[in-house]
């Protein structure tokens, strides 16, 4: 990909970034005419991690069930809310949450 005559500035940050290219057209800086598409097969989803409490008969349930079903438990709760949010809001807001496995 060719790059234009415009020279792309350096950013503080992350958000000075976003600011820039909420503000500016990547076609006044790239020549699109011959890029090539890429893939990102291992791109991981943003998560945050939150803290949760739970009843500790509630947690030691989830856990058995997770434990029954060989997955971590933290990714059993995770697909508990995924369904759970699939049954409220449907599928056409359906995001895909899902998380890789460690090995």
């Amino acid at each position: 990909m060719k790059t234009l005559n415009k020279k792309i500035p350096h950013f503080k940050n992350e958000n000075a970034e976003g600011k820039f290219w909420d503000e500016n057209k990547t076609s006044d800086f790239f020549d699109f005419k011959n890029a090539k598409k890429l893939s990102f097969p291992n791109l991981k989803y943003s998560t945050e991690t939150i803290s949760l409490r739970l009843p500790l008969t509630m947690l030691n349930q989830l856990k058995q069930r997770a434990n029954s079903m060989d997955v971590p438990y933290q990714s059993f709760i995770k697909m508990l809310l995924a369904e759970s949010l699939e049954s409220e809001i449907g599928s056409e807001g359906k995001v895909n949450y899902k998380t890789k496995k460690k090995k």
